[in-house]
């Protein structure tokens, strides 16, 4: 559904992005995981189409990602994203402005989940607040794809429980996940499939249920062998 090929994002001579293929199917979890810095931001700014390669195709369902194509894609970026005049209600009704797609009863009901009301206004929230905020009205669209760059930073272990939860709850046969995290430890729980990349390139691509069954190992002891020395932030 989702591919890259050959794909590479140049910002000045470094390459952020340096001729990954990769292909996402229906029906899985990804974990695309790496170092900050390895270059999965990138990446999925270009699936999403905010930004263009420098070389390589983007395509989704075949076709090369467009404007057409951002309807059935759901991207929830790191960066705080919403105007200071907002509140939680504001960033509902924005949304669903924007994407036909987007279900405000949905919105509601992951909104009471992450324990946030639509009074909240957007300036005051603590970033876990901000976090969740940002989940909630990425989820409540219905989309083919939905990619959430770090999903569980600035959030508490409690809260963590609700949004995995929450996640895994919208994994269907016809839908794509991907996760993007250096939280290694919370994505073995939701993901079955992981997306190693390290400076800009692809690394390895595991199925995690044959990695624990044929191999003895979990995607944690995968993520050490691939980058050594690299600390894992907490």
């Amino acid at each position: 559904m989702l591919e890259s090929r050959n794909i590479v994002k140049k910002f000045g001579s470094k390459a952020a992005v340096d001729g990954i293929t990769v292909r996402f199917e229906p029906g899985h979890v990804y974990a695309m995981l790496g170092p900050n810095g390895s270059g999965k931001t990138t990446w999925m700014k270009m699936a999403a189409g905010l930004i263009k390669p420098t070389a390589g195709e983007m395509l989704f369902g075949g076709r090369p990602v467009d404007l057409e194509s951002r309807k059935e894609i759901a991207y929830m970026s790191t960066e705080p994203y919403f105007y200071a005049w907002m509140t939680v209600k504001d960033v509902g009704k924005y949304y669903a402005d924007f994407f036909p797609d987007f279900s405000y009863d949905r919105y509601l009901r992951l909104l009471e989940r992450m324990e946030l009301t639509e009074g909240l206004k957007t300036p005051e929230l603590s970033s876990g607040m901000m976090a969740k905020l940002k989940i909630a009205v990425t989820l409540a669209r219905d989309a083919k794809v939905w990619m959430l760059d770090e999903p569980f930073n600035g959030i508490d272990l409690l809260a963590r429980d609700e949004i995995r939860r929450s996640i895994l709850e919208f994994a269907a046969d016809d839908r794509v996940l991907i996760l993007s995290s250096h939280l290694v430890e919370e994505m073995e729980a939701i993901a079955d499939r992981a997306v190693f990349i390290k400076e800009g390139r692809l690394a390895e691509e595991d199925d995690l249920e044959e990695l624990r069954d044929s191999r003895g190992v979990s995607m944690a002891d995968r993520y050490r062998a691939i980058y050594g020395r690299v600390e894992v932030e907490a």
